[in-house]
């Protein structure tokens, strides 16, 4: 949070917005989760009193932010969820995680419902022990898949290996490996996007390619086949990425006009129209992390797991045929 007492005049054209949507907006760097929480605690006054963050703005209103709030520090719970668990030894896991699970709880997370059922809580159950080196809302958390991408990942039990497998993903030798489906046909069988990529200063849930000063991204990928059928022609691509940004793979296909399929966020329909009377949706995105090759940090021996589709993905592909 910003130094206080801190005032901000909402502007006419605010009118109509929620107090904690305007100030998120007005606050790019904090989260949502704290601004209501400064709500709720007086911290945050409109025109001299108490509101509520769901308070709908008129236009012209003061809002003066007072103060902060100390909160204890967040830690991640362990909790009996069922883990895939493609391969483990004394250092580090691989985890084959599904859609629909974040992979740690945000920053900006309460404990309530909001930092239970991620991954961490999994691997915490299930192993007891993972580095600290990420901090406590993270431990074991060398890299990430985003919520909606399911896949292979690597978590590391204690801080060396962290360490040494975060020196490899840093260097680039890991190799990922993801199947992604996209609308459209791509023109050439093959290529590679290298548009920095940095957050949308408008939609901050989003990334974009089109702002300055971003961060070096490059995406490889390859068409394993091209799909012509009733609800419109789609492209399964194989795709090997170099960087780790977030929602890297998400938002170069779709810079290049290919959103991923069920990627709402950015671009693909929620339902997806056939000729025919009828329509097709795809309550995630079709992205999975499929490979993943890496030095153990240990025995240095080189691992390579691969997971297939999972069957959402393949029933989806197989209603397209």
């Amino acid at each position: 949070m910003p130094k206080f007492p801190l005032t901000f005049s909402v502007a006419p054209e605010d009118s109509g917005r929620r107090l904690d949507q305007y100030l998120a907006r007005q606050l790019p760097d904090t989260s949502r989760a704290r601004i209501q929480q400064l709500i709720a605690t007086d911290k945050i006054l409109v025109n001299q009193k108490s509101a509520k963050a769901s308070l709908r703005l008129a236009g012209n209103e003061q809002i003066d932010i007072v103060g902060s709030i100390e909160l204890p520090p967040l830690r991640a719970i362990p909790e009996d969820i069922p883990l895939d668990i493609v391969y483990e030894d004394a250092d580090l896991a691989v985890v084959n995680k599904p859609a629909g699970m974040m992979v740690h709880a945000g920053a900006g997370a309460t404990d309530d419902e909001r930092n239970r059922g991620t991954l961490v809580n999994a691997l915490l159950h299930r192993f007891g022990q993972l580095s600290d080196v990420g901090g406590e809302l993270r431990p074991g958390i060398v890299h990430r898949l985003d919520k909606e991408t399911s896949g292979l990942i690597v978590v590391a039990k204690n801080d060396s290996t962290h360490r040494k497998l975060a020196r490899q993903f840093s260097s680039r030798t890991v190799k990922k490996t993801y199947l992604a489906l996209v609308h459209g046909w791509v023109k050439q069988d093959c290529g590679t996007i290298s548009s920095s990529i940095s957050r949308d200063r408008v939609r901050r849930t989003r990334m974009t390619t089109r702002g300055s000063g971003g961060r070096e991204a490059i995406t490889h990928y390859q068409v394993q086949k091209k799909i012509d059928s009733p609800y419109g022609k789609f492209s399964l691509l194989e795709i090997k990425i170099d960087t780790g940004r977030t929602h890297q793979i998400r938002v170069h296909l779709a810079s290049i006009g290919h959103p991923v399929v069920g990627d709402a966020l950015y671009g693909a329909p929620r339902d997806i129209r056939s000729k025919t009377p009828g329509s097709l949706s795809l309550p995630r995105n079709f992205l999975h992390s499929a490979r993943l090759e890496f030095q153990h940090p240990t025995s240095k021996e080189m691992l390579s797991f691969e997971r297939p589709l999972p069957p959402e993905l393949q029933h989806f592909l197989s209603r397209l045929a």
